[in-house]
This record gives C-alpha cells, sequence and structure tokens, in this order.
C-alpha cells in the first residue's frame, strides 16, 4: 500500500498593514523618537540634585545625544534606501528600546551619557528612514501630507515628551524610571508592527559604501539648502537652548517656582511650533521659513529679557515666539527640500536636513553650557540671544536678495 505524502503547506506570511496603516503608524514612530528624545528635559534638576553635576556637565549630556546622532545621520542615513526601510527601521527601533533600559537603570552621569550616545545612534537611523516611509506611504490623493506629517511629528513629539516627564515628575513615584519603561513598550511595539508593513524602497547594492560620511541632498534640492540653511541653523539653536538650559534659566529667574515650570519651558516651545507647523501649511513655503526667520528675532530678545526683568512671563512670551518661529522655518524649509527631490534621493535630503539641524541644536548648548560655567547664565543668554539674531538676519538678507521662485 502507497502512503501518499502530502505536500507541504506554504509558509504562512504575516498579514500586511495597508498604506492606510502604514502612514500613521510611521507619524507615531516619529513621535515617539522625538518624544524620548525630549524626555529627559525635565528630569535634568533631579539628576543634578542626586548626582551634584555642573551645567557644563548638563550640556555634555544633551550634546552627547545630538552629536551622535549627527554621526548615524551622515554614515546612516541613506541606508534605508539601500536595505530597506522596514529591517533598518526595526532594528533601530530595538536599539531605541534598549536605550530606554539603560535610562531607567542610570546610577550616574556616565550611565546617563552612554544611554544618551546609544540613543542618539538609534534615532539617527530611524528618523531618516521613518520620514522617507511616510513620502513612500503618502496618499496621492493628499498631496503634501507626508512633508507636513515630517514637519509636525517631530515637535509634536518634542512637546509631548517633556509634557509626560513633567507630569511624572510632579505625579510619579520614580520619574526617572517611569518615563523610560512606558517609552521602551512603545518602541518595542512599534517595531513589531513596522514587520507587519511592505516594504516601499528598492534594496540594491551599495549599503556599505553608503555608509561613508556624507551628506546626499538630492541636486534640485541644494539651491533651497544654501538660502534657507541660516534660518534653520538659528531655528534650532535656540531649540537646543530651551532643552538644555531652559529649566536652569527658569530657576534663576524664579529660583522658589514649583520643579515641573522648567519643563514647561520647553514644552511651550514645542507646542508653539507644531501649531506654527499646522497654520503654516497654507503658506507658501518661502514665505513660511521667511516669516518664521523674523518671528525669532523678538522671540530671542524676549527670553533675553526675562532674567533682567526677573519675569518668568518674559520668558514664555519669547518662548513661545520662538516655537512660532521655530515651525514655520521647518514647515517651509522641509517643503522647500522635499518638493523636488526623487524618491530614491528622500532619505538623503532628510537625514541632511537633520544633520544641519542637529549641528545647530548641540554645538551652541555646548558652548552655551562653557560659558555659563566661565561667566554665569545671565551673560550666555545674552550671548546666546545674539548669535541667534545675527543668524536670522543673514537668513532674512539672503532671502530679500533670492528673486522669488516659490
Amino acid at each position: 500500500m502507497l502512503s501518499v505524502v502530502a505536500p507541504p503547506s506554504p509558509a504562512r506570511r504575516l498579514p500586511a498593514l495597508g498604506r492606510r496603516s502604514a502612514f500613521p503608524l510611521h507619524a507615531s514612530v516619529l513621535v515617539g523618537l522625538l518624544a524620548a528624545s525630549s524626555a529627559p528635559t525635565p528630569l535634568y534638576a533631579i539628576y543634578q540634585a542626586e548626582w551634584h553635576f555642573s551645567a557644563m556637565t548638563l550640556t555634555v549630556v544633551f550634546s552627547a545625544y545630538a552629536l551622535t546622532l549627527l554621526g548615524a545621520l551622515l554614515t546612516a542615513g541613506t541606508l534605508s534606501d539601500h536595505l530597506g526601510r522596514r529591517p533598518v527601521l526595526t532594528g533601530a527601533l530595538l536599539a531605541e528600546a534598549a536605550a530606554m533600559a539603560v535610562f531607567a537603570t542610570a546610577q550616574g552621569v556616565t550611565t546617563l551619557i552612554a544611554a544618551r550616545i546609544l540613543q542618539g545612534l538609534a534615532t539617527g537611523v530611524a528618523t531618516s528612514a521613518a520620514g522617507a516611509a511616510l513620502l513612500d506611504f503618502e496618499d496621492p490623493d493628499r498631496p503634501g501630507r507626508a512633508t507636513l506629517a515630517n514637519g509636525i511629528t517631530p515637535v509634536a513629539g518634542m512637546a509631548a515628551g517633556v509634557l509626560a516627564a513633567t507630569a511624572l515628575v510632579q505625579y510619579a513615584p520614580a520619574p526617572t524610571r517611569t518615563v523610560y519603561l512606558l517609552l521602551l513598550l512603545l518602541f518595542a511595539a512599534q517595531a513589531a508592527a513596522v514587520l507587519l508593513t511592505t516594504e516601499t524602497a528598492h534594496p540594491h547594492a551599495g549599503a556599505w559604501r553608503s555608509l561613508r560620511p556624507g551628506m546626499a541632498v538630492a541636486p534640485a534640492s541644494r539651491p533651497a539648502m544654501r538660502l534657507h540653511g541660516p534660518g534653520v541653523v538659528a531655528a534650532w539653536a535656540l531649540g537646543g537652548f530651551y532643552s538644555s538650559l531652559g529649566p536652569s534659566l527658569a530657576r534663576l529667574i524664579a529660583p522658589h517656582t514649583a520643579r515641573a515650570t522648567g519643563g514647561l519651558v520647553f514644552f511651550t516651545l514645542t507646542a508653539a511650533a507644531g501649531l506654527a507647523v499646522h497654520a503654516a501649511r497654507r503658506l507658501p513655503a518661502r514665505t513660511a521659513s521667511s516669516l518664521g526667520t523674523a518671528v525669532l528675532i523678538p522671540g530671542a530678545l524676549l527670553t533675553l529679557s526675562g532674567p533682567h526683568l526677573h519675569s518668568l512671563l518674559a520668558l514664555f512670551a519669547g518662548t513661545a515666539l520662538a516655537g512660532i518661529g521655530f515651525g514655520a522655518v521647518t514647515q517651509g524649509a522641509l517643503r522647500l527640500l522635499l518638493a523636488p527631490a526623487a524618491p530614491d534621493e528622500r532619505a538623503g535630503t532628510l537625514a541632511a536636513y537633520y544633520v544641519l539641524s542637529y549641528l545647530a541644536m548641540s554645538v551652541p548648548a555646548v558652548l552655551a553650557g562653557l560659558l555659563t560655567n566661565l561667566y554665569g547664565l545671565q551673560r550666555a543668554v545674552s550671548l546666546y540671544a545674539v548669535t541667534v539674531i545675527l543668524l536670522t538676519l543673514t537668513g532674512l538678507g539672503r532671502a530679500v536678495r533670492q528673486p522669488s521662485t516659490r
């Protein structure tokens, strides 16, 4: 009697998420990444009180993240173009989850810096891949939605992260652990969900070659990068100041204010920026970028006046104006950069934008920490504000001289 051997059943494939689900998933990834980047801001005062480190050390902790992220963008910014969005993003999200575990178990400055370095690497790899995936999954019937999402999700994420961490500082029994454990669970869930998406990139050879440091700006996007670069630098330099030294400035103005006030400074910046990104979407891109650059000037001046007037109101008003300028600049600049880029140039162009942004965010913050140690926080704020104003004037001068094409 012959036995009939049944043919092997085909391997079960995981269900794939459609475009409608994949788009909000990748937007949530960007929100989560930037929420994690700002979550330590309200906790810095706790770390300083427990571990007794200086303002200079604080800016080193902050810049360890930003500079490592820069290195990741410069080397792996186009990696997802070669290997695919899905494997690159999944690996980066798992590394981000590991960074949250290091944060949750940190016992000193060295561990905190190590966590920031791992976080910077993971965020740098994930940011350009997730941003490019948003463009890939954009609904053809709703053009411009991906560019808007790329502009609004980072600031929305930073606002959500700092607000959640501020609330936990006030009400949670273990704020330096709880926020990171929640983020760890989020990144693990997102990594699993990304595996269910369809691959939108076309993997091809050259992955190792692409790891050589460099910026791959689409040729058609380079004029916009040159023209609006100073405004982008000024906006992100202010963002770096509020993120690293904003809580210290609030304590200088009002030493006995609630601990959560320092975190609310950065929340004000990012919340105002998110609203501005949404409002500026109806303006021509070049107009949005130029107006945002101009608004940075009164924002910096009001912030500068806060310590002299001993006024938290002036600090928060200046922060809100700076946030409006930040949001308008980023919204306009991203549209000008991404619109002319071909699909296989998107990840590289986004990575170059973030390289410029995080370089502007980190280097001035380190210098501000050094100046604070040498001359005090009030004088450091004055020098920082003057530098930002000079950058904005340079950007506005370029915009005025350039003939309008958009």
